[in-house]
């Protein structure tokens, strides 16, 4: 039941977090990140419409999910930021050199993770609740709601944050009935890096993100 939630979970995080363009000129055209709210629900709204538009691509080659991750997804994602709160207490003290690996692998692994995550798109619908005052705030939650007409509703919440530097906004982290996804991270690698080090966790998201994207029997896309 967990491990079910957990996929699903990480099926909406695509719904919302990714962007779409049914080109390469459009691909050019970035979502904003100067409104935390419009940022999250434009990228949701654009995500469609790729999906949509590349069916038949993914089809006969599951690996463009890679691909669309990468340069849809990860430009509103805070993943340097994702990987500090995933390592916690482990980042202190440790090698620079370890520490600049798990930030790069752990990147790739999020792109996986959201690829694999994409075989469970079935035409959901996003619901948002309305805008909230942000002024002076420099951490939101956008709160959502996701409709399916074969499961419950389920109730999401995304995390994200404003560069104190840049001024612009990320996504740092999403909660689904209660299930954060980077707590489910911290959980799954906490007692890997307590005996073996991060090195052992490095070495576990490699072979998670070596693993081909393959079709879901069910719709569209899923890995092993």
């Amino acid at each position: 039941m967990k491990n079910t939630l957990v996929k699903y979970v990480g099926m909406i995080t695509l719904f919302v977090l990714t962007s779409a363009t049914v080109n390469a000129q459009e691909a050019a055209q970035l979502v904003s990140k100067e409104d935390p709210y419009d940022m999250v629900q434009n990228v949701a709204s654009k995500t469609f419409d790729r999906i949509k538009a590349q069916q038949q691509l993914i089809s006969q080659d599951p690996e463009v999910l890679r691909l669309i991750m990468e340069e849809e997804l990860m430009p509103y994602i805070d993943y340097r930021f994702s990987a500090y709160k995933v390592l916690g207490k482990y980042s202190r003290g440790a090698d620079k050199k370890d520490l600049l690996e798990f930030i790069t692998v752990f990147r790739q692994y999020l792109i996986t993770s959201y690829a694999v995550a994409m075989g469970y798109y079935d035409n959901q619908i996003v619901e948002f609740e309305p805008e909230r005052d942000f002024t002076d705030r420099n951490d939101v939650t956008v709160r959502a709601v996701i409709k399916d007409d074969v499961r419950p509703d389920i109730k999401v919440a995304f995390k994200v944050r404003k560069d104190r530097r840049s001024g612009e906004w990320e996504a740092y982290d999403m909660i689904a009935e209660g299930i954060s996804l980077l707590s489910s991270k911290q959980s799954e690698f906490e007692s890997i890096l307590r005996k073996d080090g991060i090195q052992e966790v490095i070495k576990q998201m490699r072979a998670s993100i070596n693993q081909p994207i393959q079709l879901n029997n069910d719709s569209q896309t899923a890995a092993q």
